[in-house]
């Protein structure tokens, strides 16, 4: 039997190759931020950050030169030079060149990267792509005894072959340098802003104790180092004292904790480290990463610390019975006052689109909130007059939110327009963050009543199809049982486009029409989508109407390596072929996971209704508004398909253009 290659083992044969890079020229805006080029230099540092996180970098430097150019050096190990063992070319060449490939894909068989945050593979082969030219040094000593390895690259093409050559005496012997010259006419602007370039390298800095980041900024001279031995917490000490409020209710709530070998629920190493402050004045300070990317956009590892601090907050405030009558706490109360820095590790992180601005991957809430709540709740408990301050700044969030909920209260009922009795409402008075779930069929409704949150969601189930409201004059809407249901339950009576309605009857922020993942549930989307375009436009226009998207499968894959058993779920055949092409260049065997089709909502129940598509943590919820048409274009294309005379018109629009029906809508 062949001996199993070392966790640390990073070679040519760590590197897996998906192909094709042609894309990324035709449509850059897929792969990066195409307003000025920083993302694309931050593929480059991520690399280099990769290399720190798993301890074989010291020196991350990055120069601002004068040509427009920017070079990124660090100490690491090297990027692989030797002939690639599958394409039998430099691998060094194959990383720059093809998207896809990347040492990252090497998890399955104790790869080179455990934890890290360029997970897809495309990122400086889409630099490479962007830049009129890109140069690589690489100092690592291959089979043949040299130590210095060049190569060139122009608009992506490569112009200078790999050259090696030996080390020089006393001169570095491992890393990476990259000289990166991106191509103006891809981006909006050619300059990279110099504030964002200093935050992105400080939070290295701050995510990377005993790493020396550097920014020389050729033009002017200056030069700036940063170096965080107290990591986190001294990062925010210094944020905090640079705010109006600084002065923290509770000393800082800070800790770390990974999952151990054999942990049931999350892969060896998992977890998170934290410092977490909460004042009673000023700007508060926010910042995320997953395994040293920057998340500014959040995520679902940040919903894991609301969910850990609130719940430890909360059990303390109930077990000390310190919560005034009438007054109930929400996650926002405890939410509201916080200042932290959360960096997360994630074995396999999901992050919304190749930018990696927001954390999709499901797990983490649990994961975070599973190592927050624990020790928070323990030292509240051991400092309970800490504890007593820190509840009297969220109970008084929580009294200044009800009253300014009593300001806007909405409109009182008249008592003529009774609830409908199918409607399972909410608690919530809130409209901001009331939410009505149509959802189609009772099985399905049943779920979705036990699945919820009962404070801010309703459901309001519906029998089969709903009546094709597009032709049907609006005091004749009523006729339909359904969509008399639908108007009383939301509060608003029909109107036109061109109407002024009364919205301030409106009982919920969000409506979001739930149906089943196939045609069927397809086609209920489109008859609620007409309803509302149709007889209540002015929904669409404030942002209220949104499309729920339950999975169509679930993929069970077994526990292997340092990954327990994991649920995946795929919206569609084309989620779920990514998910297996992942599957299989992580290592496993094509019919080790099995798949599961959802015939559906009523088949799930409530636990994954509510993880998959209710939880607005994890949840995949489309807004609908008015697009790039104008209304009178808009009501003739729904007229064309809706129209009750226009079944020819209908057919030969869906044999030109049915395969583009999906992305055009």
């Amino acid at each position: 039997m062949a001996s199993k290659k070392p966790a640390s083992d990073y070679s040519e044969s760590s590197i897996r190759v998906l192909k094709g890079l042609e894309p990324v020229k035709q449509r850059p805006g897929m792969y990066t931020r195409t307003e000025n080029p920083l993302h694309i230099i931050q593929e480059v540092i991520d690399n280099a950050s990769d290399e720190a996180l798993g301890g074989h970098c010291k020196n991350i430097a990055v120069t601002l030169n004068t040509d427009g150019s920017v070079t990124v050096e660090d100490d690491g190990r090297g990027i692989p030079v030797g002939l690639h063992p599958e394409e039998n070319v430099p691998t060094v060449e194959i990383v720059f060149t093809r998207l896809h490939a990347g040492g990252k894909f090497d998890k399955g068989s104790g790869g080179a990267y455990a934890f890290s945050g360029g997970l897809h593979g495309v990122g400086v082969s889409v630099t490479n792509a962007l830049s009129t030219r890109l140069e690589i040094t690489v100092w690592r000593k291959d089979d043949d005894g040299n130590g210095v390895h060049d190569l060139a690259f122009e608009n992506g093409d490569l112009v200078e072959p790999l050259r090696s050559r030996p080390l020089e005496r006393g001169g570095k012997k491992n890393g990476t340098r990259v000289t990166a010259r991106p191509d103006p006419k891809y981006f909006d602007s050619p300059n990279i802003p110099l504030g964002d370039m200093q935050r992105l390298l400080r939070s290295k800095a701050v995510l990377l104790p005993g790493v020396t980041v550097t920014l020389t900024n050729a033009k002017t001279g200056d030069v700036q180092t940063w170096r965080y031995d107290e990591g986190l917490r001294g990062y925010l000490l210094e944020a905090l004292a640079q705010t109006s409020g600084g002065q923290t209710v509770i000393p800082l709530f800070e800790g770390a904790q990974y999952a151990a070998a054999g942990d049931e629920g999350f892969a060896e190493g998992e977890g998170a480290a934290w410092v977490v402050a909460w004042t009673e004045e000023g700007s508060v300070v926010r910042e995320s990463y997953v395994n040293l990317i920057p998340t500014v956009s959040g995520g679902t590892h940040e919903s894991g610390l609301r969910e850990g601090l609130f719940g430890a907050v909360k059990g303390f405030v109930e077990m000390h019975s310190l919560l005034p009558k009438g007054v109930k706490l929400l996650p926002e109360d405890v939410f509201a006052r916080v200042s932290f820095v959360l960096s997360a590790k994630v074995l396999d992180p999901q992050f919304q689109g190749q930018t990696k601005e927001r954390l999709n991957s499901r797990d983490a809430v649990k994961l975070v909130s599973t190592f927050t709540k624990p020790p928070l709740e323990l030292w509240l408990n051991q400092h309970v007059e800490y504890g007593k301050k820190l509840a009297e700044l969220v109970i008084k969030q929580a009294q200044s939110r009800l009253r300014s909920l009593q300001k806007v209260e909405k409109k009182k009922s008249s008592g003529v327009a009774v609830l409908p009795g199918k409607l399972t409402d909410c608690e919530s008075t809130d409209i901001t963050r009331n939410e009505l779930f149509l959802v189609e069929g009772d099985s399905a409704g049943g779920s979705a009543k036990m699945g919820r949150d009962k404070e801010f969601q309703a459901i309001l189930p519906l029998r089969g199809k709903v009546l094709n409201s597009w032709e049907t004059e609006r005091d004749r809407l009523f006729a339909n049982n359904e969509i008399h249901d639908i108007a009383v339950a939301i509060g608003v009576d029909p109107h036109g486009v061109d109407d002024n309605p009364d919205l301030s009857g409106l009982r919920y922020g969000k409506i979001c029409i739930l149906s089943d993942a196939d045609v069927d549930g397809s086609h209920i989307q489109v008859l609620l989508l007409t309803l509302f375009f149709r007889h209540f436009p002015a929904l669409f226009r404030s942002g209220h109407i949104c499309v729920a998207r339950p999975p169509l499968y679930r993929v069970d894959v077994p526990a292997r390596g340092k990954k327990p058993l994991q649920k995946l779920y795929a919206l569609d055949d084309g989620e779920l072929l990514a998910i297996e092409d992942k599957l299989k260049k992580e290592g496993l065997k094509e019919g080790v996971w099995s798949i599961s089709r959802f015939k559906g909502l009523g088949e799930m129940n409530a636990e994954q209704l509510w993880e998959t598509t209710m939880n607005p943590d994890t949840r995949r919820l489309l807004p609908v508004a008015f697009g790039q048409y104008s209304l009178p274009e808009s009501a003739s294309r729904f007229n064309m398909l809706m129209g009750k005379g226009e079944a020819a018109a209908r057919r030969a629009w869906l044999e030109e253009h049915g395969n583009e029906t999906e992305a055009d809508i």
